[in-house]
Formats: structure tokens, C-alpha cells, sequence
């Protein structure tokens, strides 16, 4: 998972999207492994039903003929059958909740690492803040005197003073009342 970093952290879309994709993959393992569940216990109540079966065979006591002898070899391959399909759903189901748990650690890493860089990005951004407030307080800069000419002064772009031109007068021609300035 990559989030791009803005000014108050990560993208709020881009989390949001992750997660519900999170989501959606959590959903589905959680169905596969109730799928597998629910086959377990049918396949426990067909093999139920065929010890009942074979139950059933036996106190009716044996007879001579063959057709009992089947009767048990068919309830007996039920059985191993049944048994097999229910070891197969169990190992389906436990393959399903190994990989919910690596996605859960992985989510879980994943998160942790996020909050990790946010915190950073969020410490730094403090540090800045911090940073800009003593500057604006002027706590490391140095105070210009008032008499420091400026380069707008020297420029010709605004009147000279007394100060920047070191005259204690200043000469400043008017027009005769009437006459134009051109």
C-alpha cells in the first residue's frame, strides 16, 4: 500500500479505497471459509447417517447371501468418502484462515508503517510551524536600523530623504501657480 502524502497527511481517497478493498478481500475469505464450514458439517451428518445405516445392517444380523456383505462394503466406501470430502473442507478451511491471518498482518504492517510516516511527516511539519513562528517573532533575525537606506532609494524610484542623501534639507522645486507640469 502507497499513499501520496498531501499538506495534512495521506490522501483520504486513497485510504478509503484501500480499506474498502481490504474489505471486500476479508468478505470473501470469510464466505469461502463459512462455505467450507457448512460442507463440513454436511458431510459430518451424511457420514452420521450411513453409521446409522450400517447400524441398521448389522442387527438385522448377516445373512448368508452376498447382498449384506455389499450393503456394508457401500456404507463403509460412503463412509470413507465422506471422510475424505471432510478432510478436504477442513485443509480448504484452514488454508482460508491461514490467509485471512496474513492478510490481517499484512493490513496490520501496513497500517502501523503508514501511522509511522504520518507521524513523521506530521512531526516535521510541527518543527516547521515552530520554525516560522520564531523567525516571525524575529528571535534569530537582526533588527534594520530606520536610517539603512534601501535599494528602492537608490534606484531613483523614490524621493530621496535626509537621511539616505545625508543633507539635512531636501530640495523640492514647486510650479508657479498657473504653468503646467509637463
Amino acid at each position: 500500500m502507497r499513499f501520496s502524502v498531501v499538506e495534512t497527511g495521506y490522501d483520504q481517497r486513497q485510504v478509503d479505497s484501500c480499506l474498502d478493498e481490504l474489505g471486500i478481500r476479508l468478505t470473501r475469505l470469510a464466505a469461502r471459509a463459512e462455505v467450507a464450514a457448512g460442507a463440513g458439517r454436511e458431510w459430518d451428518q451424511i457420514r452420521q447417517e450411513a453409521t446409522l445405516l450400517r447400524g441398521l445392517v448389522d442387527r438385522q444380523g448377516v445373512p448368508t447371501d452376498g447382498g449384506a456383505l455389499a450393503a456394508r462394503r457401500d456404507a463403509s466406501a460412503v463412509e470413507r468418502e465422506a471422510a475424505e470430502i471432510l478432510a478436504q473442507a477442513r485443509s480448504e478451511l484452514d488454508a482460508a484462515r491461514e490467509e485471512a491471518r496474513q492478510v490481517r498482518e499484512r493490513v496490520y504492517a501496513e497500517a502501523m508503517q503508514a501511522r509511522r510516516e504520518f507521524e513523521a511527516a506530521l512531526h516535521e511539519r510541527r518543527r516547521r510551524e515552530a520554525r516560522v513562528d520564531r523567525i516571525l517573532a524575529g528571535l534569530p533575525g537582526e533588527a534594520v536600523p530606520a536610517d539603512t537606506p534601501t535599494a528602492a532609494a537608490s534606484t531613483g524610484g523614490v524621493p530621496a530623504t535626509r537621511v539616505a542623501t545625508g543633507t539635512s534639507e531636501v530640495s523640492v522645486e514647486r510650479p508657479e501657480p498657473g504653468t503646467r507640469v509637463a
